[in-house]
């Protein structure tokens, strides 16, 4: 395998992200993750969300935003192959990095309760899960 690259998203990535998203477990995608509503979020969070690629082609991803007093991960996602190699947590110190910039001092981030590997590796990285809280949605 040719050497990895990390560099920002763009909407131009949005049909390999999607493709890598949908074929990985534990991935939760809705019409929020629609190539308009992706646009929007790039935009919006500008410099935050990145992809890392190999041979042309995604390898991981990170989409990471802020409200102007949280900042948020979504998506997470880096294949299986090259799993265990600090990609994902050098994705992950990246972004924290630039919230920390923005002045943002807390980040959260959603994982879906059947999702061992992602829970393992959020605990891994030294993230807090809580128990404190319960996550309400409404469809709008």
């Amino acid at each position: 395998m040719n050497e990895i690259s990390v560099r920002e998203m763009t909407i131009g990535d949005y049909d390999a992200v999607i493709k890598l998203w949908e074929n990985t477990p534990g991935i939760g995608l809705s019409e929020a993750d629609s190539q308009e509503n992706i646009a929007k979020f790039l935009e919006r969070n500008a410099g935050l969300s990145f992809l890392a690629e190999t041979e042309n082609a995604v390898v991981g991803t990170i989409l990471c935003g802020h409200d102007g007093r949280r900042g948020f991960i979504y998506h997470l996602v880096v294949k299986d192959k090259l799993r265990h190699k600090g990609l994902g947590k050098g994705l992950v110190a990246k972004c924290l990095a630039l919230l920390e910039e923005d002045g943002i001092e807390k980040c959260h981030l959603f994982v879906f309760n059947n999702n061992d590997i992602g829970i393992s590796f959020w605990d891994k990285v030294g993230w807090t899960k809580r128990d404190d809280l319960l996550v309400f949605s409404k469809r709008v």
